[in-house]
């Protein structure tokens, strides 16, 4: 153990908890501290229905869901919240991951549209559900990708109508598989025999973007639209285990378009959950469903090329006591070729975490897992991880790898059933190491560094950057770690990322009731943390019944971008645009209010 490692309260849930500990870094530590240098008056947690920053900052809305991308677009009618017909040429809803590309002077933003808020999206309808053929395909029109060029004009930025670099990609655009899983025969369908060609990308949640300047997005919750119209048709064990169930989420899309009938096309769903690669900066090119990296509910996509120059590609799977994935390419990264086709094949493997700070990574191939290829593995990745015994986890979502190359961070958000039921799989889901409370309601960031510093390796060491709690309610391991207070409480850490000054954003999805055992965190939050002391200080804390997710920074690092999601879910609140209008997903931007560079 290092001396930035501490024991607290193990023994009382019987396990031993290692976290950094921020108290006992010396002060000539923290005077040189990264956070220390990016100085701010830490935000205090609050309910209010507005975006809190530190007074040196500002805000404001870059774009919001049913805005037009094209002058041909219809402006976002608040009393029937659209048509499918406009929402096809406007920004998508609940937006999430998102990445800026540069090139010259364009800027080019690529959002992913997660969902829909059924009572919002349908609040003209007195049911709050998709109650006509058009209300459903508007659903459909709304989710899926964003792409749109924005520029800054009088310190503000905002979308370029009709740039040709627009586009919205949605759940009836065109893709291609590729990879292991082309043309397998759990992809085939009436409409497809094939199996290459699945239409639309769905549930988009985390991103990422790979070195030669493409965009990766990333297929979560797929499953919550598909449901069948005969109640008695049978589910497979597979898709019980990817949580297909007889009845969606409500948004009704069996009526509209037969794909998502299980009972009439029972492969259609595995053509989900994938990572899918597309270049914003050529609006017609072809999205790339990458069957190699595995289906899963993807948060995001963390990528990093290895000191021997292999692709390397971390991966959470969303889901209570799934797993933590790692991706290698077969060919290496060369930056002045065509890398176009690298994540097409290449190396999967599940990770092992061991209660004594080790770890390794299991590969996934059919005689470590006993499945009869490399196809079926990349589609039913889940059971291929439960086959050689992979650490169950406590929801892993968004992964951010140090620029260093040598740290990796994830987000382990929370977990109720820890301790309690298995996953969907059957697998068991103890008290361990990475996940060392039953009921986890406040979640946890597990940090780990690979063997040699080569991300190739498959061995690595491991240990908990902060154990989120409330020390102000509780005394044993739900207070959390040492570099938790009363003055920086969260829950559920969700988003991540890492500047270029190696400072930990942390975007959090969870529990806002500002009562009981989350009394004082106020509404969900963006907190900066430094990795070398960890010191955190909340940065941001978002509208009512938000999530705040997804960031990016221009190039000048002079904005940062940042999600705020699902604002007013549950009728609480009106952002962004106040009163008793509508409430919007949005992008804001941030700036220093003296112009300088934010980080």
């Amino acid at each position: 153990m290092s001396r930035r490692t501490f024991l607290r309260g193990g023994a009382s849930l019987g396990t031993t908890v290692i976290v950094a500990k921020a108290t006992s870094v010396s002060n000539a530590a923290i005077q040189k501290s990264i956070l220390h240098t990016f100085s701010f008056e830490p935000v205090l947690a609050n309910t209010e229905d507005t975006v809190s920053l530190p007074n040196d900052f500002s805000w404001h809305v870059v774009i919001r869901w049913g805005d037009p991308l094209w002058s041909s677009g219809t402006e976002f009618d608040p009393n029937t919240r659209g048509t499918a017909s406009s929402q096809e040429f406007a920004f998508g809803d609940n937006n999430d991951g998102m990445e800026l590309f540069t090139k010259g002077d364009l800027n080019i933003l690529t959002v992913n549209n997660e969902y829909t808020n059924l009572r919002i999206i349908y609040g003209n309808r007195s049911s709050k559900l998709p109650e006509t053929i058009d209300d459903i395909r508007k659903g459909k029109m709304a989710i899926g990708v964003s792409v749109v060029e924005i520029s800054q004009q009088g310190g503000r930025w905002s979308i370029l109508k009709d740039s040709v670099y627009n586009r919205r990609v949605t759940a009836e655009t065109p893709t291609e598989m590729t990879g292991p899983a082309r043309g397998h025969y759990l992809l085939r369908t009436n409409e497809d025999p094939d199996g290459i060609n699945p239409i639309g990308t769905l549930h988009n949640c985390g991103s990422g973007r790979t070195p030669w300047g493409t965009y990766l997005t990333c297929e979560e919750n797929f499953h919550h639209f598909f449901s069948s119209s005969d109640q008695s048709f049978q589910l497979t064990d597979a898709m019980k285990r990817y949580g297909i169930k007889l009845n969606d989420r409500g948004y009704g899309w069996r009526k509209q378009d037969a794909r998502f009938d299980i009972a009439a096309s029972p492969n259609e769903s595995n053509r989900f959950g994938y990572i899918v690669e597309l270049d914003p900066l050529d609006p017609t090119s072809t999205l790339k469903k990458r069957s190699a990296l595995g289906r899963c509910n993807h948060e995001n996509a963390a990528v990093i090329v290895s000191e021997s120059g292999y692709v390397v590609v971390y991966m959470g799977d969303d889901e209570r006591g799934e797993f933590l994935y790692r991706f290698i390419s077969k060919e290496k990264y060369h930056p002045d070729r065509d890398n176009s086709n690298l994540l097409e094949y290449g190396r999967l493997y599940v990770a092992k975490f061991h209660d004594n700070l080790r770890g390794e990574w299991l590969e996934l191939t059919p005689q470590t897992t006993g499945m009869a290829s490399q196809a079926e593995i990349c589609i039913h990745t889940r059971c291929a991880g439960s086959a050689v015994n992979a650490t169950t986890m406590d929801r892993p979502e968004w992964i951010a790898v140090s620029p260093n190359k040598t740290d990796v961070y994830c987000c382990l958000t929370n977990n109720r059933t820890r301790g309690k039921t298995p996953n969907t799989g059957g697998d068991a889901t103890p008290v361990n190491g990475p996940n060392p409370r039953p009921n986890n309601k406040y979640g946890q960031i597990v940090k780990w560094a690979p063997d040699h510093n080569d991300h190739d390796n498959d061995k690595f060491t491991w240990e908990l950057f902060v154990l989120a709690g409330n020390p102000t309610v509780h005394s044993n391991l739900n207070a959390g770690s040492q570099n938790m207070n009363r003055d920086n409480l969260f829950n559920s850490p969700d988003g991540l990322a890492i500047d270029r000054n190696g400072l930990l954003w942390m975007q959090t999805d969870g529990n806002y009731s500002n009562e009981g055992d989350f009394a004082g965190m106020g509404n969900n939050q963006m907190l900066i943390a430094d990795p070398k002391t960890g010191e955190i200080k909340r940065f941001l804390v978002g509208p009512r019944e938000c999530e705040v997710t997804g960031i990016a920074w221009s190039s000048d690092r002079k904005s940062v971008f940042v999600g705020i999601q699902h604002p007013g879910e549950k009728g609480g609140g009106h952002f962004p645009d106040g009163s008793k209008s509508v409430p919007r997903s949005a992008v804001i931007a941030i700036n220093r209010n003296d112009g300088a560079p934010i980080c």
